[in-house]
């Protein structure tokens, strides 16, 4: 689902920014590791949005090239502190960071990344708004990584986290959770495209909405192939969630919600010190067969329609039926 294929030179031009911003004043022996991440593939939804958002607001697409970089180089940066906070072994079907270069040249390649961030934004159109926005959304994303370690169920022993774990949450408890650490950013990439298109304030508040609203349902999409997905596609093994004691994943939330004498059963497992993977199938399973899956493509398309909603407001261009378009196929992938 790599949209910026529709338009692949375009895509060259923000690949190449990407890795100029994080190898620029560099040592040859840090490049390789600083690119590690963003070289591992993954489907660049984040800058197709910038690109997408600026056209929308007839931009010239020029202007978003810069930003579109710092987007995805913001995600990227996101997903190397969560594999380090996750001891993540595998992203993309490949060694993450971390697992290739220790946690320690991680860490460093992150700080890295935040650097060629404040590169990139220093070369965007309006680039004191973008900051301002920037500065926001990383805040955000740190708010709900917090978050989702306290719906870890175990695995974790340090003292704050062990003092505010949450032992069981709301739909309204996980959505605020997605809307800080998914949504914010996609809000950001859309806004950003509009604020360097120098568009009026109701478009770049209508992108911000469509933004915030197809973040969460990326995020449901993600719950669920997490644990219906195939794993050849994923790239990773189906479970992950249950293994790593998350309760924070929308399909489990629902399965928990809908058939509370089941709750016991799938708590009873997110608590073990070690998941068994055998229980971890055995709870899919049934989740399948109770109609589970269903339940969350239900729950997830009411933020695909919030998001179409969002874009009536904008001109009916070529940039905007793309925008459309992406809010379904954001909910309805296989990875």
């Amino acid at each position: 689902m790599d949209l910026l294929n529709e338009f692949s030179p375009l895509r060259v031009k923000v690949e190449s920014l990407i890795e100029k911003y994080l190898t620029s004043n560099t040592s040859e022996e840090f490049k390789e590791i600083v690119l590690h991440q963003v070289r591992a593939g993954g489907k660049r939804i984040r800058p197709a949005l910038v690109l997408l958002s600026c056209m929308a607001c007839n931009g010239r697409v020029e202007d978003a090239f810069p930003v579109a970089a710092a987007m995805e180089l913001i995600h990227n940066y996101s997903l190397i502190f969560d594999d380090i906070i996750d001891r993540g072994e595998l992203r993309r079907g490949k060694p993450t960071t971390r697992k290739k270069y220790g946690d320690t040249m991680a860490i460093l390649a992150a700080v890295h990344y935040r650097e060629a961030i404040t590169e990139a934004l220093n070369n965007s159109k309006n680039s004191t708004q973008l900051h301002k926005l920037v500065a926001e959304a990383i805040k955000a994303l740190v708010e709900g990584e917090r978050l989702d370690v306290l719906f870890e169920q175990a695995g974790r022993d340090d003292e704050y986290i062990v003092k505010h774990r949450r032992h069981s949450i709301s739909i309204d408890e996980y959505v605020e959770m997605v809307k800080c650490k998914t949504g914010m950013l996609l809000k950001t990439c859309c806004m950003a495209g509009a604020i360097v298109a120098d568009a009026q304030e109701d478009f770049i508040n209508a992108l911000g909405s469509y933004g915030i609203n197809i973040g969460i349902a990326f995020q449901v999409a993600d719950d669920i192939i997490d644990l219906f997905g195939e794993e050849k596609k994923v790239g990773k093994k189906i479970g992950k969630d249950i293994i790593e004691h998350k309760l924070g994943n929308i399909a489990l939330l629902l399965y928990i919600k809908s058939f509370p004498n089941e709750a016991n059963k799938v708590l009873n497992v997110l608590r073990r010190d070690h998941v068994e993977y055998s229980d971890v199938l055995n709870i899919i399973e049934t989740m399948e067969s109770k109609g589970v899956r269903e339940k969350a493509y239900s729950f997830g398309s009411s933020y695909v329609w919030k998001a179409k909603e969002s874009l009536k407001i904008l001109p009916d261009t070529d940039a905007k039926q793309k925008l459309l378009k992406l809010a379904d196929l954001i909910l309805y992938r296989e990875y």
